[in-house]
């Protein structure tokens, strides 16, 4: 038998303490080799406006395996009355290779994403940081506060969007029930900068959001929304100034525009990137070193974090018997 779960069923299942902590374990075996994770591999269906995306991993330490369908149909909220994204995840027995769950993969993917930057955070922010920005009030922004409030005594959190007011006090609204600390607007991006000691950047923005005259010493920085060589949030200056942590430095090279443009401006280059998350987590290289240095962390989404997370959300469905079971 197999296991169906739906987005409501994955979210009565999975918190985001067992997503980081499952994470943890992720990024530790893929550091010491006991993951395989081909680069995803893209499928154009440029007659529907479509992008298909598949991301499988195997996590032999932990047991995972599965693969997750991304497909981006641009036309689909005004043609069909469906998301833009739409994601599912396969998981299959590591023994027989039969599968034992097939679940929507929205969710967990906005978890795991959130998941990671509290990851990083936990590593690499201050000890003592309590002020977090939040740049950007999207689909995703909401699992990003959540997982940094979940590894440091966060008091204040400091919201700034493009968005419009009403959208943005909707989404401080929506915040309340899991986030216990003052949570303020702020009325630019550099006022939301300025005071933080982490900041997290949820956006789609295609220029820099920060500057690195913003930042104050002893920041961490969570890069997270641009995904494409021509995207960035943060400045070269900012990339320049900082210890550079990738989720996976090949997949960066690929895809971080973040990085791929200063490169290409002359003003920072792939042999001053740190390392590795996992790296950090495993201790094969040291995270924060002193209260002063600024670190950044960016994320382009790796496929053993949906598949490790999958495993999580199948192991407590059936646990707690939630989806339902059907026989292929």
């Amino acid at each position: 038998m197999a296991r169906l779960l739906s987005k409501n069923d994955v979210m009565k299942v999975l918190t985001m303490s067992d997503t980081i902590e499952i994470l943890e374990k992720a990024f530790a075996d893929f550091a010491e080799g006991k993951a395989i994770m081909p680069q995803r591999t893209a499928i154009q269906a440029a007659e529907n406006n479509g992008l298909v995306l598949f991301m499988p991993a195997y996590l032999k330490g932990i047991g995972a395996l599965g693969i997750k369908v991304v497909t981006v149909y641009k036309d689909n909220p005004i043609k069909y009355n469906l998301p833009t994204v739409i994601g599912t995840i396969i998981l299959a027995d590591e023994k027989t290779g039969k599968a034992v769950a097939i679940m929507d993969g929205g969710y967990l993917t906005a978890m795991r994403t959130g998941g990671a930057a509290g990851l990083a955070s936990k590593y690499l922010a201050r000890q003592d940081a309590k002020v977090h920005a939040l740049f950007g009030t999207g689909g995703m922004a909401k699992t990003h506060a959540w997982a940094v409030n979940c590894v440091r005594k966060i008091e204040k959190l400091v919201l700034y969007s493009i968005d419009s007011v009403e959208k943005i006090n909707a989404f401080k609204e929506s915040l309340k029930d899991i986030i216990p600390c003052n949570i303020e607007i702020a009325g630019s991006a550099e006022e939301a900068a300025s005071e933080a000691d982490i900041v997290t950047l949820i956006t789609s923005a295609k220029e820099p959001v920060i500057k690195r005259e913003w930042i104050k010493k002893g920041t961490h920085i969570n890069g997270v929304g641009a995904h494409a060589p021509a995207m960035r949030e943060i400045d070269s200056e900012t990339v320049a100034g900082s210890k550079v942590i990738c989720d996976f430095i090949d997949a960066c090279k690929i895809e971080a525009g973040d990085f791929i443009i200063p490169v290409n401006e002359g003003k920072w280059n792939w042999d001053k990137a740190y390392g590795n998350l996992g790296d950090v987590i495993t201790g094969k290289i040291p995270g924060r070193e002193n209260n002063d240095e600024i670190t950044l962390f960016k994320s382009v989404g790796l496929a053993v974090q949906d598949i490790s997370t999958a495993l999580n959300v199948y192991n407590k469905a059936v646990e707690m018997n939630a989806g339902a079971e059907f026989d292929f």
